[in-house]
């Protein structure tokens, strides 16, 4: 019973993470379409490894049972393994929206209520004590007290959410018909008590809370658990009293609430006041009273920082070793091996708007406007590994892979949100990481900036710090900043997978190759180390290149496009040569003499981790694609063309160092990491 138990707190845990970042993006007037779950676990071959594979099996569970009934596709991620998060896995999730700008909704007491009484509305489940505590538990030590802490991990409810954003949309349509102004937000951390006074405070006002008019589900709660709950699938409005009966109509009698769910419907809890007072009330008595600024204003500290002094040191490579077993062990390790088998048991196709699918580019397409070219493309990123070496290049890189797997289909990087998890900020080295980490993202945002927009930055629309990140060892996971990027497609239809797709088309490289192999896969996978050289971040050649590959999807010339990244450019080619589902038909054979002028080994060039791109092009346009490279002031390198024997090969000044065929490149790629999610190879 324990055991299963547990699972049901992993895939709950899970949801919830949906179910909250999915209410934010409703609470703004936004329709979602899409989510992305960037994920971190421990190592499943390590001291804890059936507790890593029980956590990872979980929380895939728990993504799928939410976000597929609630009809909300799932665009994107990315999953890492390493000992770091053995104690503390990190479940990341990130939605999507769309909302006509003249229609976007504030989380506040609308400026109106000066003018006019507002009252303050609870819909949703009715409350109860799960998730009590739960944004206290999100600063605690792990210490494996798992039935204590059960408490806090809320239970979703992916139907009655779906039905509850349809409500949501009619009284949003109410609230525009009637010209007034409504304000609305979700109930995350801190139940009824944060949700209320955070819009009192940001309006300007005070309100009255009066709990006994909040529905409870069945059992007894002292008035703490009734106030701060976090109870799942609710929302609070702040609305004018000439639409209130109506707005109560729409959820409790037009969508029957009470009928979908027992105790669950829409009632008037508060009222909104002038005196900038927050009060709650409960059995005829005020158990709280206190300026509202006092309740939401946030504590200021003055941290402390020391950088971490550590050395690391590049590895010597041996020139006895096999690169073709080697790189058979790299394509199968868990961070390299294909995760599509993940990605088939969330739902990409509802709402009908994909047009490019999780693991076929590196970056998720769809069409959000019927009857339009235009497109929207998605990303997630970030190497924990780069962050362990050097936490500022941890940040700045996170943010100019994600731009650049956007770049990769042909969209314009165009925003992007983030979410920034450490260990303990009280700990002076962990802070330094966290400050550096923000100031490369920041740096990186300004230094790439909008390629649509000279001199302007890439705006951070929103974003979520996640501190105390360790377990009962006082271990802190590795510094771990994720970013989404999402930019802007002018015709979906050119953009394309990461597949190799006609015989005689020729590749590209894009940029250049650098002695760049630090925190990179190849290290740890075949060295067991880190090394030293981590990728450098020039924002400069990063925009340059990100407008070349631009360019080239809008003259149409793009047949494939991926960038290089974890694993070097021979990893970038197998994918493509094997496809996003194991059925690529075509072959190719790398001559490494192209690169003689950069002065690095086989291994440096094979399995750096330098940003560039790869892209197949037609035949026939090479002083075109030679003249665009050069307007751009980017280093091209043609590579050769895709033969119709499906296969890899790398050739040096006449002799064969490596060949795979495509059957065992394959093999190692579609199933290396089938067995940490219980998946049968013929699945």
């Amino acid at each position: 019973m324990r055991r299963f138990e547990d699972k049901v707190a992993l895939i709950t845990g899970a949801a919830t993470g949906i179910g909250g970042i999915v209410r934010d993006v409703y609470c703004m007037g936004a329709d979602v379409v899409g989510v992305l779950d960037p994920l971190r676990f421990g190592d499943p071959r390590g001291g804890k490894g059936q507790q890593v594979i029980s956590i990872a099996r979980g929380v895939v569970e728990g993504i799928a049972q939410y976000g597929n009934p609630l009809g909300v596709p799932n665009l994107g991620g990315d999953i890492v393994f390493d000992s770091g998060y053995d104690e503390n896995c990190l479940v990341n999730v990130v939605a999507v929206g769309l909302v006509r700008q003249s229609r976007i909704l504030r989380s506040r007491v609308p400026s109106d209520a000066a003018d006019r009484p507002y009252k303050m509305i609870l819909v949703g489940k009715p409350t109860d004590d799960s998730g009590f505590g739960g944004a206290a538990f999100a600063s605690e030590d792990l210490a494996g007290e798992e039935e204590a802490n059960r408490g806090a991990v809320q239970v979703p409810d992916p139907f009655l959410k779906r039905v509850l954003s349809e409500a949501n949309k009619k009284v949003l349509e109410l609230a525009w018909r009637r010209g007034v102004v409504v304000g609305f937000k979700d109930l995350g951390a801190g139940g009824i008590a944060c949700v209320t006074s955070e819009m009192a405070h940001a309006g300007g006002f005070g309100v009255n809370i009066d709990l006994d008019r909040v529905s409870l589900a069945i059992g007894q709660y002292s008035p703490a658990v009734v106030s701060c709950s976090e109870t799942q699938e609710r929302y609070c409005l702040a609305v004018p009293d000439e639409i209130v009966d109506e707005v109560l109509g729409i959820y409790n009698e037009d969508f029957e609430l009470p009928h979908i769910y027992h105790g669950a419907g829409a009632a008037v809890i508060g009222e909104v006041t002038g005196d900038g007072v927050y009060r709650i009330m409960s059995g005829g008595e005020t158990l709280c009273e206190a300026p509202v600024d006092v309740i939401t204003t946030g504590i200021s500290y003055d941290r402390s920082r020391k950088s971490r002094r550590r050395i690391f040191e590049e590895p010597e490579f041996d020139p006895d070793r096999s690169i073709h077993d080697d790189f058979l062990t790299l394509l199968s390790s868990p961070n390299i091996a294909s995760k599509n088998f993940v990605y088939h048991r969330y739902d990409s196709e509802v709402q009908g708007r994909a047009v490019v699918r999780p693991g076929e580019a590196d970056a998720g397409v769809i069409a959000p406007l019927p009857g339009r070219s235009v497109g929207l493309a998605f990303s997630v990123d970030g190497n924990p590994f780069y962050g362990i070496i050097d936490p500022y290049q941890g940040g700045a890189l996170a943010m100019c892979e994600a731009a650049r797997n956007v770049a990769a289909v042909g969209g314009i990087p165009s925003a992007v949100t983030d979410c920034l998890n450490y260990g303990n900020p009280e700990v002076e080295e962990i802070f330094w990481e966290f400050a550096e980490g923000v100031r490369g993202i920041g740096d990186a945002c300004r230094g790439i900036g909008l390629i649509s927009h000279e001199g302007s930055p890439i705006p951070v629309v929103s974003g979520n710090v996640s501190f105390y990140n360790q377990g009962e060892s006082g271990r802190s996971i590795p510094p771990s900043p994720i970013v989404a990027c999402v930019g802007v497609v002018e015709d979906y239809s050119r953009s394309r997978s990461i597949r190799f797709k006609d015989e005689g088309d020729v590749l590209y490289l894009v940029g250049e190759p650098l002695d760049e192999l630090g925190g990179g896969e190849y290290y740890r996978v075949i060295y067991g180390t880190l090394g030293a050289n981590v990728p450098e971040a020039d924002f400069l050649r990063e925009r340059a290149q990100m407008r070349t590959v631009i360019d080239m999807h809008n003259h149409g010339w793009v047949r494939a496009c991926h960038d290089v990244s974890h694993g070097g450019l021979i990893t970038a080619l197998a994918g493509m040569m094997i496809g996003e589902n194991g059925g690529g038909s075509l072959g190719f054979t790398l001559n490494l003499d192209v690169f003689n002028g950069c002065g690095l080994g086989p291994e440096t060039i094979l399995f750096s981790e330098t940003g560039v791109f790869i892209v197949e092009l037609p035949g026939g346009i090479e002083r075109d694609v030679l003249a665009l490279c050069a307007r751009n002031r980017v280093k091209l390198f043609k590579l050769g063309s895709l033969v119709s024997r499906p296969g890899l090969e790398v050739t040096a000044g006449g002799a064969r160092l490596a060949a795979w065929d495509h059957g065992e490149l394959q093999e190692a790629f579609m199933t290396g990491c089938r067995w940490i999610f219980g998946i049968e190879r013929n699945e």
